[in-house]
């Protein structure tokens, strides 16, 4: 890395010196110095301007000063930028009067947010307190926008920036008559509020207001920052409901609205965490006589895949309401929705079915639906993205809901049966889609014809798989499942002759199930019993000797039981005549 030459050196460290001397004549030193080194060539080289997350409004001659005032701090690790000695330095420069000392500190500031990597001494904050509170734009500025750095790139803990007392004057920044300065004070409250005890300090300092007002302001960027704090608070339900008491949802609605991408996401988010809560839907839908849902339903068609996936997250908290989604049915929503999920994108996919399988937990859509041929797309979609947890859960639960004696045709013709068949034998057993999975063909087992279907398409492989999933002990939903879905295929005896070969399979799960203290795993060892000893194969090995033990165990159990309630019963009768006498 390049340094300085020993004559600049030598001067800078005079320069040093005096500043921790805080002599009378500084300023007018520190303006000799500059004068006297702005020529020497070891400054004259080109420096590509380092990356940034927020563009700081600064002229070129100031770039040029921070930079030739800074210099020194490239010659040595990064310890040596934060070292006691510039931290005195630092301390009297922020604690001057004189504006341009001010400037100095922030200008240092601004260079370190940039150059610094690890993170920052916590009392290398403590001059930010003097900085912010200055007098001066520029310093304001420069000092805002440091701190914006330091805190984005994670160089200062967040909680400390609030417990050491700067969180004040930043909040005070934000009614600034300064964009610039909006700008970072808000990207600062936005970041700050990433931490959920800042979160409470921030609301309890009064933020609220003023980021409100600062979210309709005309410049994109303060929009911005603003709206993505009020975001980040929405993450705190109680602070959902003091955001909404200080009217929040009217100023979020509107800038849905707003010609800028990220304003439309982050009011949709905000939007949609608020809308996680229903007690806040009455006063979300009744604005603007319901314009939200329009507005959601705009934009679901945005260009901007984030800000249609959002769109669709709202709509799905929304429809949590019944009566809410009887009106988004009537909007002519579902062929929307209907595009949304040929979309070639797989978030768009999977924000679409979200808001699908919320609408299809009410039986009164699902007529609906189905004419709308998504099954069909359902279909298809879990075909392309078996292996997907996302949108195996999302269409697995939607089959499941939809499934009922009148849909039965329409799932046989949509090909869902063998995409869930397939997804069973690509997911691996930790996946939870799985489970959705396993589950929805469980319930699609009780319908003839859809598992007559089920059957016809099961071969040797699907056989041993679900036998392989009825052994899982560990993970006893999954089990479960598994063996209702052999349960209810064994009574066919196309796939009874399938299950032959895995006999003592079966009869272990059985004996399990007959010896588990749940009484479902009980009946479902019973019901399986029942089911395949049709088959005359089975109805041998059935007879065997500790599967008859475990039987007649069960059955003295449940003799036992019902004199147990036949005495209690005939107790409270007693008791009853007795009160009556």
């Amino acid at each position: 890395m390049e340094m300085f030459c020993d004559s600049c050196r030598q001067r800078l460290k005079n320069l040093m010196e005096l500043i921790q001397r805080a002599s009378k004549n500084l300023l007018q030193k520190i303006k000799d110095f500059f004068e006297s080194i702005q020529c020497c060539p070891c400054l004259k080289r080109n420096k590509p301007a380092p990356s940034r997350l927020y563009k700081p409004v600064l002229q070129q001659h100031e770039k040029e000063a921070a930079q030739e005032f800074l210099q020194h701090i490239e010659e040595a690790s990064e310890s040596k930028v934060t070292d006691t000695e510039c931290l005195e330095v630092l301390q009297t420069l922020a604690a001057s009067e004189n504006p341009s000392l001010q400037q100095s500190a922030a200008l240092y500031y601004l260079h370190v947010s940039e150059q610094l990597k690890s993170e920052m001494p916590e009392k290398y904050l403590e001059p930010y307190c003097a900085l912010l509170q200055s007098n001066d734009l520029d310093v304001q500025r420069n000092a805002s926008l440091s701190l914006v750095n330091l805190l984005v790139e994670g160089n200062v803990n967040k909680e400390t920036v609030v417990q050491i007392g700067l969180l004040e004057p930043i909040l005070e920044l934000l009614g600034s008559g300064d964009a610039t300065v909006q700008c970072n004070s808000c990207a600062c409250v936005a970041t700050l509020a990433t931490s959920v005890l800042n979160r409470e300090a921030i609301v309890a300092e009064g933020g609220i207001k003023p980021l409100l007002g600062l979210a309709k302001s005309y410049d994109p960027r303060v929009q911005q920052n603003a709206v993505g704090a009020i975001l980040n608070l929405t993450r705190s339900d109680k602070i959902q409901l003091l955001l909404c008491k200080e009217g929040a949802l009217p100023v979020l609605i509107l800038q849905l609205q707003s010609p800028d991408s990220e304003v439309q996401y982050y009011s949709c988010s905000a939007l949609t965490n608020i809308a996680s809560n229903p007690r806040h839907h009455p006063n979300m839908l009744q604005i603007g006589d319901g314009i939200l849902l329009k507005m959601l339903l705009s934009l679901m068609s945005s260009s901007v895949v984030k800000v249609c996936c959002q769109a669709c997250y709202c709509l799905r908290n929304l429809s949590l309401n019944e009566d809410t989604q009887a009106d988004i049915v009537a909007m002519n929503f579902l062929p929307q929705l209907h595009e949304l999920l040929k979309f070639s994108s797989k978030s768009v996919n999977e924000a679409a079915l979200a808001v699908l399988s919320t609408l299809s937990e009410n039986h009164s859509n699902t007529d609906a639906i189905v004419s709308e041929n998504i099954l069909k797309t359902l279909g298809k979609l879990l075909l392309i993205h078996k292996t997907s947890p996302g949108i195996s859960n999302y269409v697995a639960a939607t089959i499941h809901k939809l499934a009922t004696s009148e849909t039965q045709k329409a799932i046989i013709d949509s090909q869902c049966v063998v995409a869930l068949l397939q997804a069973l034998s690509h997911l691996r057993v930790h996946d939870e889609s799985l489970l959705y999975v396993t589950v929805c063909i469980a319930e699609l087992t009780k319908h003839e014809t859809i598992r007559t279907q089920i059957i016809q398409e099961s071969d040797a492989n699907m056989t041993a798989y679900l036998l392989m999933l009825s052994s899982q002990s560990e993970n006893i939903d999954l089990c479960f499942q598994a063996a209702w879905i052999i349960s209810q295929l064994g009574r066919d005896e196309m796939f009874s002759l399938l299950l032959r070969p895995h006999v003592r399979e079966i009869i272990g799960y059985i004996l399990r199930f007959l010896k588990h203290q749940e009484i479902r795993f009980q009946h479902l060892g019973l019901l399986t019993i029942r089911n395949l000893r049709k088959d005359s194969h089975f109805a041998a090995v059935f007879r065997e000797r500790e599967l008859m033990v475990q039987l007649n165990r069960i059955s003295q159990q449940t003799v036992e039981t019902e004199e147990l309630l036949q005495a209690v019963l005939f107790h409270k009768e007693g008791d009853q005549k007795q009160h009556n006498w």
